[in-house]
């Protein structure tokens, strides 16, 4: 694997997990966690939180420290 692609992952992948986590943190008021947790919506969500994060933001974090290091150089 690429280190493009370890960095993606690694920095889109975290952004897509606090992003879920933030969601079930924002509904326990209405429904427990566990609750929460047993639904099919709450995986499509992270599922869907994780593609944008690795492909969208990830690429874009990826570029930016690309353009970074070449004017360090």
């Amino acid at each position: 694997m690429t280190e493009r692609w370890k960095y993606q992952i690694k920095s889109g992948g975290i952004w897509g997990l606090s992003m879920s986590a933030f969601i079930v943190l924002f509904k326990m008021k209405e429904q427990p966690i566990a609750e929460q947790l047993q639904h099919q919506e709450f995986w499509g969500k992270t599922i869907i939180y994780l593609i944008i994060g690795i492909f969208g933001l990830g690429y874009f974090n990826w570029k930016q420290k690309v353009k970074k290091d070449n004017t360090l150089k």
